[in-house]
């Protein structure tokens, strides 16, 4: 029998000539026949920042469209992590992988390798259509209409090296989302689809102009239903009017919702009403299946190979060094952890497919990390003991489809051993993180050692992670929302105090903030509270909700419905901070060893 194969191939997405053009213009750059400014255009549509760190040091974003990703291209992901990173990378809130400490070199080194399995980071940077995202239990879930990826793929092909995708005047998003709950947190994206059926048709509610960072804005409602087979119409009408009408002076006004805001919805969105007309009478943009029978995904067929043995995965992770400067991942294996530690991990990390007799298995990776160890590990069992992929999620965590009921101990044995078997998928613990200061140049705050503070926090207290349950904890370095904290029931974004003559990192405490089939809603202000007392703070939250939430209400309903001057009240003493009551370890950085230090850059990137 041939190896396992999956009921859903896809094609490459990446072309190789554009690395061969890559590397003429980086050496046209080191000759100095172009500009840095020139350079730094192009480089940007490739998926490679400049870090806020001096000399040639890059962020390169693999573009992984829906999240998936095959075993193969895990082998990829981790050569290349191993090879010309600090030996991991970091799964974002769009579905990639991030690889931090690149140089300009390694990065086409790197892209190459990964374009030998399909893979590109075209357009994963840059003012273009980034990375189209979808649900990550699609074709799988039990609440699905349908099946939004194949719909998100057509998407991503028509998109992708499209004449107007790389020259948008910003950063353009599209999510898709098949379920009754926004798992894509479709409702915060200049395009959201929701799966729509009517008259036994398929097709789409269609949402504009949502966003977070300055000024949050839900996505509005256009059509409350799109027939599937227009869904590329649409979006090539929307991405023509941002292109033409957009505002390319302001780049802090020159999101799809600034125009929005500008022309005013009805001018708007008679607009796009018009140049959808217009695509149709040019021919409209097909799908490449009938929009009524999609690629469907069935169980997978073939020989499942044996697994590694715990031992060898263990010993495999351990014997990997992971360099580099910033917050590395603490890999602890459990080579034989305990029937309550499977028991713990079963209630909060796996979940029933719709599918009989197979269930998705979630791995909690703490900040989004994963080392090349563990990738490669991931991928041998994705093989053995799923469809031979995986699918990253919104929440940096990696899902492991098909996996039948039987297999789950066995899984959860060897995921321990390579220190990837953390309960705690989806509560409080399991807290998102964008890589902040340690690396971006918009950051002002290490919001990776915040994380892995709380985190730590939560699982030493698992009396306030249960009272939490239910609510989600995001953290960003700036405003921009990387990790999408403006829509977590806790959300904390980074800021700086200056207290005398001294500057202390602080976290502004967003609360109530969530995204539901009715749409966004976004995290009101209660508190800025020193980075080295949010641990305090939560705990302080925890006991308002133990006190005042009603019967039958969640954490996360309690938070959106309790006002703001409620919580700013509990939290008002740990706000405070005064020159006579500061110590040196207020003004020093989670993750950090030295004071504290303004220095922000000019920004190339925001997720």
């Amino acid at each position: 029998m041939g190896d396992i194969t999956t009921s859903r191939a896809r094609s490459s997405f990446a072309d190789p000539r554009e690395l061969d053009e890559l590397v003429r213009q980086l050496e046209r750059y080191e000759r100095g026949e172009i500009s840095a400014e020139e350079w730094r255009a192009y480089r940007l549509v490739q998926g490679v920042y400049t870090q806020r760190q001096v000399g040639d040091l890059h962020m390169l974003r693999t573009k992984l469209p829906q999240g998936v990703v095959r075993a193969d291209q895990l082998t990829a992901l981790a050569q290349v992590a191993e090879d010309h990173a600090r030996g991991f990378g970091h799964i974002s809130t769009r579905q990639n992988l991030q690889l931090h400490f690149v140089s300009a070199r390694g990065a086409e080194a790197a892209l190459r390798r990964l374009a030998e399995v399909g893979l590109t980071s075209r357009e994963a940077c840059g003012n273009s259509v980034r990375n189209i995202t979808a649900c990550p239990l699609g074709g799988v879930s039990p609440q699905e209409l349908f099946d939004a990826t194949p719909y998100a793929e057509a998407l991503t092909r028509h998109l992708l090296r499209h004449p107007l995708s790389s020259s948008l005047p910003r950063k353009f998003k599209i999510a898709l989302e098949g379920c009754a709950e926004d798992h894509a947190a479709a409702a915060i994206h200049d395009i959201a689809l929701f799966a729509r059926i009517a008259d036994a048709r398929r097709g789409f509610e269609v949402r504009l102009g949502g966003g977070t960072a300055t000024l949050p804005s839900p996505a509005k409602p256009l059509v409350a239903f799109l027939p599937a087979g227009r869904v590329l119409a649409l979006a090539e009408a929307v991405v023509r009017v941002f292109h033409r009408l957009g505002d390319r002076k302001n780049r802090q006004a020159n999101r799809l919702k600034f125009l929005i805001r500008k022309m005013g919805w009805e001018g708007f969105s008679g607009e796009v009403l018009a140049e959808l007309e217009r695509v149709g009478a040019e021919g409209a943009p097909a799908l490449p299946f009938d929009p009524e029978r999609p690629p469907e995904e069935a169980a997978p067929d073939g020989h499942r190979p044996a697994p590694p043995s715990p031992k060898e995965i263990q010993e495999r992770v351990l014997a990997q060094r992971l360099r580099g400067p910033g917050v590395a991942p603490e890999v602890r294996p459990e080579p034989a952890p305990s029937p309550s530690a499977l028991a713990a991990w079963a209630r909060t990390n796996v979940r029933p497919q719709r599918q009989a007799g197979f269930v998705v298995a979630t791995v909690t990776a703490p900040l989004g990390d994963v080392t090349s160890a563990q990738l490669l590990t991931l991928a041998e069992l994705s093989r053995a003991y799923g469809d031979g992929t995986v699918r990253f999620s919104r929440e940096q965590d990696v899902l492991l489809r098909w996996v039948r009921v039987a297999d789950v101990p066995a899984l959860f044995l060897r995921l321990s051993a390579a220190g990837l078997g953390r309960d705690g998928a989806g509560t409080p613990a399991d807290v998102v993180s964008c890589p902040g200061a340690e690396s971006c140049r918009l950051a002002v705050t290490a919001s990776r050692g915040l994380g892995r503070e709380v985190e730590a926090h939560l699982r030493a207290h698992p009396e306030v992670a249960e009272l939490l349950a239910g609510a989600d904890v995001k953290v960003s370095g700036c405003p921009n929302g990387c990790s999408q904290h403006h829509v977590a029931a806790i959300g904390l974004q980074g800021s700086i105090r200056k207290v005398g003559e001294r500057v202390v990192p602080q976290y502004f405490v967003l609360l109530g903030g969530g995204v539901s089939a009715e749409g966004a809603r976004f995290g009101q202000l209660a508190a800025k509270i020193p980075a080295r007392r949010v641990g305090q703070a939560l705990d302080r939250l925890a006991e308002l909700y133990r006190a005042q939430g009603r019967p039958g209400e969640g954490a996360r309903a309690f938070f959106a419905r309790l006002p703001a001057t409620e919580a700013r009240r509990a939290l008002a003493d740990l706000a405070q901070l005064t020159p006579e009551t500061l110590t040196r370890e207020d003004s020093v950085d989670l993750g950090e060893t030295s004071e504290y230090g303004v220095e922000t850059l000019e920004g190339e990137r925001a997720a």
